[in-house]
């Protein structure tokens, strides 16, 4: 399944950590926001697991966003960035 995983952290450093985390499942598009193409639902588990062991619950947040084929096809930006990989994306 493909996510978008945005996060609003308040301290530097759990964010670094969050950050650091993320990437170990995602591609950055922005300060905050990852896509996460490729996530079965065990590596979303462990990507909460480790998230939620880490933010400070009274005042961070992150936030998960599934996305189907369709959805993504229908995905617009403008600036800098491009189009995510869905040719390789399957739903299963």
């Amino acid at each position: 399944m493909f996510y978008i995983v945005s996060f609003d952290i308040s301290d530097d450093r759990d964010r670094y950590r969050v950050v650091k985390i993320i990437k170990e499942y995602g591609i950055r598009v922005q300060k905050s926001v990852f896509e996460c193409p490729r996530l079965n639902e065990g590596q979303l588990l462990r990507l909460k697991h480790r998230l939620e062991a880490r933010i400070d619950h009274g005042c961070d947040s992150v936030r998960y966003y599934p996305l189907c084929r369709e959805c993504l096809s229908k995905m617009e930006y403008s600036g800098v960035g491009g189009l995510p990989d869905i040719d390789n994306f399957k739903m299963i």
